[in-house]
């Protein structure tokens, strides 16, 4: 059963990241799952860091952007938001190219916050960062 509050779809989500960062560093969400997210980022010039290969920064935008956008999709967006408290990402290896994917699943889902893992593989499937991201879900001020 899935967690997700409504019925998202990849093109609604991927729309809604095409004129901010996620969009211009080429982010897209390739698979909706019933509790995690699936999203690819190229290594190209964008994301790669002066000695060429992928920035560290780049993995942490991917891991924030799958973790905020699983988070919010969890609450009533009428009711509530979420917004990022911490974020930590280890960067395991080098990816000089390609693309990455990242899966964000969900590890804790309660009433005022939610913490999510995300898990950034290579294109030979090797996992080179893990993330972890804690949101605060904050209520929507009443009008």
């Amino acid at each position: 059963m899935a967690i997700w509050h409504g019925n998202p779809t990849m093109d609604e989500i991927n729309q809604s990241m095409g004129n901010c960062m996620p969009g211009y560093l080429g982010m897209k969400i390739t698979e909706v799952g019933d509790d995690y997210l699936v999203g690819t980022m190229p290594v190209d010039d964008r994301t790669r860091q002066p000695f060429g290969i992928l920035h560290g920064g780049a993995s942490v935008a991917l891991a924030e952007t799958l973790g905020s956008l699983a988070a919010n999709m969890v609450v009533d967006n009428s009711k509530f938001y979420c917004v990022g408290q911490e974020i930590n990402a280890n960067h395991l290896r080098p990816v000089p190219e390609g693309v990455v994917t990242a899966k964000a699943s969900a590890v804790h889902v309660g009433r005022s916050s939610q913490v999510w893992e995300i898990r950034i593989h290579d294109p030979k499937g090797k996992l080179n960062c893990i993330s972890r991201i804690t949101m605060a879900v904050v209520p929507v001020p009443s009008q």
